[in-house]
């Protein structure tokens, strides 16, 4: 039996199990989050942090050294000493997180998320501190806390109001906007209408033209003709006016 055996064998030998280590803690220092299973998590954990404690402590080739043998990563190395340190520094432990996600859909392995505590934003909804009351508080208090939601109700309207400001100011904005497109697309319209009625009346002067080209190429036949009949005819009218002159003599 495995009485106090620490860690998880996780179903490898060592150097699979040291080298799934280091893949998992590199992808956590580039990521910052990663999800997993929750056995893989839990050893990570383990894992990490003290590679985390020893980078916080020094800035230096000998250290980066040290940890170069636990991540085996330049890249990861370069991002926790950027990046993750300082981010980290006052922090005095506890650097990662581990939230369980459920089974795996396809075996049914319990799934987690781990990721670096001070890369999270995101606060939890609903959880807010109050303070304890102790029986020594009289009345007095009691009076003086019931009469606070009053004060607080006006900054909420003051707020409320200015939340309100900008989302008119907005509004009225897009409505230019909207009144801005809808004159340019009335514009572009009209200027297509425009060019339409150009386009038309152009058809119809090429169309005309057309009809007219015959015509004018008859009268000019007919010109031509009138003009090759007039030197025939001066032509006879100078033989009679010879033969009449010969006659004569």
């Amino acid at each position: 039996m495995r009485h106090q055996v620490r860690g998880r064998k996780l179903g490898r030998t060592s150097s699979h199990r040291l080298a799934t280590m280091r893949a998992l803690s590199s992808a956590l220092i580039k990521n910052q989050r990663i999800v997993t299973t929750v056995a893989k998590a839990k050893e990570l954990r383990r894992y990490i942090e003290p590679v985390i404690t020893r980078a916080r402590k020094d800035d230096s080739t000998p250290s980066r050294r040290q940890i170069f043998k636990f991540l085996n990563d330049k890249e990861a190395i370069k991002t926790l000493f950027e990046d993750v340190i300082p981010e980290i520094s006052d922090r005095p432990g506890g650097y990662t997180r581990v939230i369980k996600l459920g089974e795996r859909s396809g075996d049914g392995a319990p799934m987690a998320m781990i990721e670096l505590v001070d890369f999270n934003d995101v606060k939890p909804e609903g959880k807010e501190t109050k303070k304890k009351r102790t029986r020594r508080a009289g009345r007095k208090k009691a009076t003086t806390s019931v009469a606070a939601p009053e004060k607080k109700e006006q900054p909420k309207a003051e707020e409320t109001k200015a939340k309100k400001e900008p989302e008119v100011a907005v509004a009225a904005e897009e409505t230019k906007a909207e009144t801005k497109a809808e004159e340019a697309k009335a514009e572009t319209v009209e200027e297509t209408k425009a060019e339409t009625k150009e386009a038309e009346e152009t058809v119809t002067e090429a169309k005309e033209e057309v009809k007219e080209e015959p015509k004018k190429a008859e009268e000019v036949k007919a010109e031509k003709a009138k003009t090759s009949e007039e030197p025939a005819d001066d032509k006879a009218d100078s033989d009679e006016s010879a033969d009449e002159d010969k006659e004569k003599k």
